[in-house]
């Protein structure tokens, strides 16, 4: 199969065909960001859409292109989520029935928006505990049941819905765009943005972003093939998947000026910080282009730039968890075991000769036995300044308190967090 960019033509049918359904979104100048990163900053605000991601455009596309036998057997998903959401939407909107299978550790308010958006047209199937686990299950589920399968990113009507998007940056820019950031999960996002850019503005770069958690498309590219990893860290649930698609792999082999990775806890500093500061809702997917930004700022100094701000499904009650990322990628939260003597004034001896003044425990478990000398307790400690850890060790170590350091024991933590 010949890969090659999306028609111009075909995308602009697209925009006009969807020109009644999806929102033509702001591309917006960020002045705290442009100040941060020492660039002139837009971000192109998806997450504004009805259904809160950029997914609709494809999904949309694709579905209304369909002929009535095609309409009138049902359509098949699979999805971590926004996708799903944009198909739900989609089936509603054309009155056409929809089964949709998603990872069953996608958050709930994900799948309610789903539920929502569908109506009575929908019906969700969780399985598998990856976006890749669900594909297979919905592929399976549509060659029995003679159904047509909705690709998330690896389908050329797909990628024409996403590059409208792209052709709107170009309408809506005043000023020549020097680069342009796109996340990267399955690929579809990232194929229409080169499509349209390559052939209307190519001296613009086309930069990709993935989490650490999850470099498919790096992984790839690096090995010359399309390859499946064997393991993914799911947390950027939007932009985690364990193969990339055909069609997206070749263009971006072929077209892509770089690939970047983010780490997860610099994608939850920069969810916090948008939503803080700009008032902005992300979900991590939709944070990791301005998370890239500032942490490559060197690439892009007096650069313009925009970042595509992918989705805002972000469901309130991950927050906690988000927080604690981040604390632990600035090197503020810190997690031990400590040797307390079985004696009485022994935690405040700790307390007092140990901790800093600035110190915060924010996590402690302690069960005394009294036919030991020494009983052993699970302490977090938030820092406020990332150069105050080894003090602290050296503090509990002088003193006899010290037993272990947790943060690098990844089971563990997740036992506490």
């Amino acid at each position: 199969m010949k890969y090659q960019l999306t028609d111009i033509e075909n995308v602009k049918k697209a925009s006009h065909r969807l020109k009644e359904t999806v929102r033509k979104t702001p591309l917006q100048y960020n002045e705290r960001l442009s100040q941060l990163t020492t660039t002139k900053l837009w971000l192109k605000r998806e997450d504004l859409q009805e259904v809160r991601s950029f997914k609709i455009r494809g999904a949309y596309n694709k579905i209304s292109s369909l002929n009535n036998n095609e309409r009138n057997k049902g359509v098949v998903c699979s999805s971590a989520g926004n996708h799903a959401q944009g198909v739900a939407k989609s089936c509603n909107l054309l009155k056409i029935e929809g089964v949709i299978f998603m990872p069953t550790i996608t958050p709930r308010q994900k799948i309610e928006q789903v539920n929502m958006f569908g109506g009575k047209y929908i019906n969700v199937i969780l399985d598998g505990d990856t976006y890749d686990d669900a594909y297979e299950a919905a592929k399976k589920y549509c060659n029995k049941n003679n159904k047509t399968f909705i690709h998330p990113f690896d389908d050329e009507s797909v990628i024409e819905g996403q590059a409208t998007l792209a052709l709107e940056i170009l309408e809506q820019a005043n000023e020549k765009i020097d680069a342009i950031i796109v996340p990267v999960g399955g690929g579809g996002l990232i194929s229409g943005v080169l499509s349209v850019f390559k052939q209307l503005s190519p001296e613009t770069k086309i930069i990709g972003v993935e989490p650490e958690g999850a470099p498919s498309m790096s992984k790839s590219l690096s090995n010359n093939t399309v390859t499946s990893l064997d393991k993914i860290d799911p947390f950027v649930d939007g932009a985690s998947v364990k193969r990339v698609g055909e069609i997206s792999y070749n263009l971006c082999r072929k077209y892509l000026d770089e690939m970047l990775l983010v780490p997860e806890g610099k994608i939850c500093q920069t969810i916090l910080n948008m939503y803080n500061k700009d008032a902005i809702v992300v979900e991590p997917a939709g944070a990791i282009s301005v998370a890239a930004l500032e942490l490559y700022q060197d690439k892009f100094i007096n650069q313009h730039v925009v970042c595509l701000i992918c989705g805002s499904n972000n469901d309130i009650s991950r927050m906690s968890e988000i927080k604690e990322k981040a604390l632990l990628y600035r090197n503020l939260k810190h997690y031990f075991l400590i040797k307390l003597p079985q004696r009485a004034g022994a935690l405040k001896e700790f307390l007092a000769d140990v901790l800093g003044p600035n110190d915060d425990i924010t996590h402690f478990e302690y069960t005394k036995k009294h036919y030991k000398e020494t009983g052993v307790a699970i302490v977090g400690i938030e820092l406020q300044k990332a150069n105050e850890l080894d003090g602290l060790i050296e503090r509990m170590k002088a003193r006899g308190f010290f037993s272990d350091y947790l943060n690098n024991k990844e089971d563990v933590r997740q036992i506490l967090i």
